[in-house]
């Protein structure tokens, strides 16, 4: 909704319904995979300060190096398909009147 300026405008000089569905859910593939990734980070770094702290060995197995940033794409890519769909169906004119 905060955008339907910008959809009406890339509509009123002729973008697709399609090609705006797909740059909403690229976008959100994105910021899930950016998010994913900052968070093994994350979650790595604490893993390795604790295990660092307590002289423990620490590991990470390679399953959850995948699964994680994955997960994350996956559930970014379920999120914004509604409103990228919504997006794609948006009149020119309604979204260019409500900016």
């Amino acid at each position: 909704m905060e955008r339907r300026g910008e959809i009406g405008l890339r509509r009123a000089l002729g973008a697709r319904g399609g090609q705006i569905a797909v740059q909403f859910l690229l976008e959100a593939v994105l910021m899930g995979l950016i998010g994913g990734i900052g968070g093994l980070i994350v979650g790595a770094l604490t893993v390795y300060g604790y295990a660092l702290a307590q002289g423990w060995p620490a590991s990470i197995p390679l399953y959850t190096v995948v699964a994680g940033p994955l997960v994350s794409v996956l559930v970014a890519a379920l999120a914004g398909t509604y409103p990228a769909l919504r997006a794609a169906r948006a009149s020119p004119t309604d979204a260019l009147r409500s900016a």
